[in-house]
């Protein structure tokens, strides 16, 4: 019985583990960049981590499946990308808790995931896209700024690229942790901070809910919570849509007002609780997703004390992890925006406008790219052509 469930607890520890390492760097980027302070960043953390390891308890329990969830990297892109709203960090929190119940809204009403899935793949990851090419730019931009530090983040990714995908990221992490170690060192020393979480209320503008919540909700919806549906159908396993969409919209409100931006279904760390990795008997799966459920609530512990260390690190170090985080997500988008040549103009109009940060009426550059994108579509789609999904 112990060998039994000592691979599914090993493949739920490195799920928990891969999934932390490779994308927290985005989530403090994003949430700096709306307003949040350090304290603020490190709760916010903190709060995704415990709800997201709630949830997987539940849901694990409820279904015997395994229903891994994460939290939104996209959308902490997104908040990177998109900066500063009217209102600062009380209008982000006010975002945040309008995404969290356009999330059940998902789950209750089907009429509302058919329109997220009308909009057309690749305008939505074009979108994506151009969310993301400003932070894969930051490693090589890092690059000519700070060659000795960052260089070998970039080695240590690719040869992990070559030898093990899933380890690239966390690699080039541990690598950089290392560095801040060190920095910090020759400072004041390692800081610790007690986990602690932080309380805003939130403030509803327009520029928060047209400029943020909506683009962070569609960008959550289309890069996270559809292809986590595929991959575990790939894997024999149907979702329960309805108590999915409810649990990560109900636990995404629930964090908002400490900074918690968005929890939904895990796309790429989904595959290994689900494979013959995790188990060969498909029904015993659920036990890796629980485990990593629970190893998210042992790492909130440390959220506060890895917040403080990231902001004593060289600058550029961090961006640059992030950065290369993200590069295979911007492939897949760039692939899924390009397949079909009618479709290439609006997706590349889409991808720049996105990626331009550009601010029009208070709402940012992500909103008025869906809305450009898609009426550039209409406009030169040939005349009885066949749309594309």
């Amino acid at each position: 019985m112990r060998r039994d469930l000592s691979q599914p607890i090993a493949t739920g520890i490195v799920t928990a583990l891969v999934g932390f390492t490779s994308s927290f760097a985005v989530v403090l980027a994003g949430l700096g960049a709306v307003g949040a302070t350090d304290a603020q960043a490190a709760s916010g953390l903190a709060v995704l981590c415990v709800l997201q390891g709630l949830g997987m308890l539940w849901l694990t329990w409820r279904f015997k499946t395994p229903l891994t969830l994460a939290w939104s990297t996209p959308g902490a892109a997104l908040l990177a990308t998109q900066g500063y709203v009217t209102g600062g960090w009380p209008a982000a929190i006010g975002a945040f808790l309008i995404t969290g119940a356009l999330i059940v809204a998902t789950g209750l009403w089907g009429w509302l995931g058919r329109t997220i899935a009308a909009i057309p793949a690749p305008i939505a990851q074009a979108m994506l896209a151009g969310v993301l090419v400003t932070l894969c730019l930051e490693p090589f931009k890092a690059l000519a700024v700070s060659p000795w530090l960052v260089a070998p983040l970039i080695l240590v990714w690719l040869v992990m690229q070559r030898v093990s995908q899933r380890w690239a990221t966390p690699a080039a992490f541990g690598l950089a942790l290392v560095f801040m170690i060190v920095a910090a060192l020759q400072g004041d020393g390692i800081p610790v901070a007690a986990p602690h979480l932080t309380f805003t209320a939130p403030a509803f503008t327009w520029a928060g809910i047209v400029g943020l919540a909506l683009p962070l909700f569609v960008v959550t919806m289309a890069s996270q919570n559809v292809p986590g549906v595929a991959v575990l159908g790939a894997a024999g396993y149907t979702v329960p849509w309805r108590e999915t969409m409810v649990v990560t919209g109900v636990t995404t409100m629930a964090g908002a007002p400490s900074g918690g931006h968005a929890l939904n279904l895990a796309a790429i760390t989904a595959a290994l609780p689900a494979s013959p990795e995790s188990h060969p008997d498909p029904a015993r799966r659920w036990i890796a997703t629980a485990t990593a459920g629970s190893a998210y609530l042992v790492m909130a512990a440390g959220a506060a004390s890895l917040t403080a260390l990231v902001a004593v690190a060289p600058a550029g170090l961090v961006e640059s992890v992030a950065g290369l985080a993200l590069l295979g997500t911007l492939a897949s988008a760039l692939a899924g925006a390009l397949r079909h040549a009618s479709d290439r103009i609006p997706a590349v109009a889409t991808m720049l406008l996105a990626a331009s940060g550009v601010s029009v009426l208070g709402v940012g550059s992500a909103f008025w790219a869906l809305v450009v994108g898609l009426a550039a579509r209409w406009l030169l789609r040939p005349r009885g052509a066949v749309a594309t999904p």
